[in-house]
């Protein structure tokens, strides 16, 4: 074995085995580092000098401004696997970054040994028949990773950055644990200093994208990649990965001539399946390899909860065909943290996804988890959010639905405070937890300050706990004139 020393262009070492064959990837060979911590991806074809510029912008400026240690730069590292070094050997340029953590590999089934790109999860399919139970994870964990990738991409677009190409073969998912990586950003787009280099990958090509394909670079009317077009490419990944199908991916039927097809159904003629005022993109329903994902009636968008419908109904009907109504990364960050407070645990555990959410304005009726059919047998306190400017209370828009032990965090009691990368330590953990204790459901106030029941006048100073009943009010918080506090519901 005959390794190769490299001196990289920070000055540093890399060493990797020329003679052990590379993995291909779309443009680069891919070596390991003698020490399997990092990968030497060398590009086959020679780089002009604004593609070689983008590089060194990428591994250097851009990567610096992303891991500022003094910008919290660190909580950053487990998202993005960036580039970190160039390299050039036998005349071809490298890029050295580093290798995936080994909860991104399957470790059984006929995925053995593979990457766990997006790809494997976003098809029914190939979700139902190949990917083994323990692998496929819960809806809770999914919703993690779907958050994973929103703040992402919210975090390179306020660096002026554009993905480009962000579709599932460059984003790993362990909905396991709900971690998530964005790989493969070597083409970095910078608006007016490094375009596009591809136009990205079917299935999340931006509609106006696709419809503009064939007009020559310079035409004005041509649509390149950018900020909107990954916005929709965010929606449609978060999409298939919590629905297991693309959204616009049905059964309208445009031409014969595939290519004719893939333009229209993606690009001039790009309809919603789920689109209420139009049923003609419907999928079968009656395909049992795909179901229940395929039944639109069993597994609608609404199955989510009213946050993240209307963000789905935003991309894919008000966005579709109008770049600038498509919701923001931020917006599907918020959505989907408002939507982990709506979730219950589902009691059956066979369920393919061992949770659910609860809309509380359409689901008190039934009470069952929509995926398995199993009741919930519990009663549920919710917390309906009302926060005061001034002296005037007024609904929030959200809620918490409790389960045992709940968890009750900052970001739930004080309303200046956000779930992001932001957060000091001490932000991070629960300030109290409501559990079912001896018949009745209690709020144990671990550190919450001024906590009080506003229907009695009774505080419930740290260590002290309440119990909750139907039509009381709890101040959470309270400073000067702004104050935050959630009325209790039983169902």
């Amino acid at each position: 074995m005959a390794f190769v020393a490299l001196t990289a262009n920070d000055g540093s070492a890399v060493e990797f085995d020329p003679d052990v064959a590379p993995i291909q990837g779309g443009c680069k060979d891919v070596y390991f580092s003698r020490d399997k911590s990092c990968v030497v991806a060398f590009y086959r074809a020679p780089l002009d000098a604004c593609a070689f510029d983008r590089l060194e912008h990428i591994v250097g400026p851009y990567r610096e401004r992303i891991f500022d240690p003094n910008a919290n730069g660190d909580y950053w590292r487990d998202i993005f696997c960036w580039p970190e070094r160039l390299v050039t050997w036998q005349g071809r340029v490298g890029i050295v970054a580093p290798t995936y953590p080994k909860q991104f590999f399957f470790q059984n089934g006929n995925f053995a040994g593979k990457e766990k790109n997006g790809k494997r999860f976003a098809s029914g399919k190939l979700f139902n028949r190949f990917v083994p139970d323990d692998e496929k994870g819960t809806l809770f964990t999914t919703l993690r990773a779907c958050l994973t990738l929103a703040r992402g991409m919210r975090r390179l677009h306020a660096a002026g950055l554009a993905r480009s190409d962000l579709s599932y073969n460059n984003c790993l998912i362990d909905p396991k644990s709900g971690q998530a990586r964005i790989i493969d950003l070597d083409g970095l787009v910078v608006p007016g200093k490094y375009p596009p280099e591809v136009v990205g990958t079917p299935d999340f090509i931006a509609p106006e994208v696709v419809k503009t394909q064939n007009l020559k670079i310079g035409d004005p009317q041509k649509a390149l990649p950018c900020r909107s077009t990954d916005q929709h490419a965010l929606a449609t990944l978060i999409y298939s990965l919590l629905f297991h199908r693309h959204p616009l991916r049905g059964s309208a039927v445009y031409s014969r001539d595939d290519r004719e097809q893939e333009r229209m159904e993606m690009g001039e003629r790009a309809l919603f399946i789920e689109r209420p005022t139009d049923a003609s993109n419907r999928l079968p329903p009656d395909v049992p390899a795909e179901a229940p994902w395929n039944d639109l009636s069993q597994t609608p968008c609404s199955l989510l909860g009213p946050k993240l419908a209307a963000l789905f109904r935003q991309a894919f009907i008000d966005g579709l065909h109008n770049p600038t109504k498509r919701p923001t990364a931020n917006a599907w960050e918020t959505a989907i943290v408002q939507t982990g407070d709506s979730l219950l645990p589902c009691s059956n555990p066979n369920c393919v996804q061992k949770w659910f959410v609860l809309d509380r304005f359409t689901r008190f009726a039934s009470l069952q988890c929509p995926y398995c059919g199993t009741s919930y047998q519990n009663t549920i306190p919710i917390l309906d959010f009302y926060s005061k400017y001034g002296s005037v209370y007024r609904p929030e828009n959200r809620s918490l639905v409790v389960f045992h032990n709940l968890c009750v965090y900052p970001w739930h009691v004080d309303p200046k405070v956000t779930p992001n990368e932001k957060l000091p330590p001490d932000a991070r953990s629960p300030v109290g937890y409501i559990s079912f204790y001896r018949g009745r459901w209690v709020f144990v106030n671990q550190r919450i300050r001024g906590m009080r029941n506003l229907t009695t006048g009774v505080e419930t100073p740290p260590g002290a706990m309440v119990e909750l009943q139907n039509n009381m009010e709890l101040l959470l918080y309270a400073d000067g004139s702004q104050e935050r506090k959630a009325r209790i519901s039983l169902r």
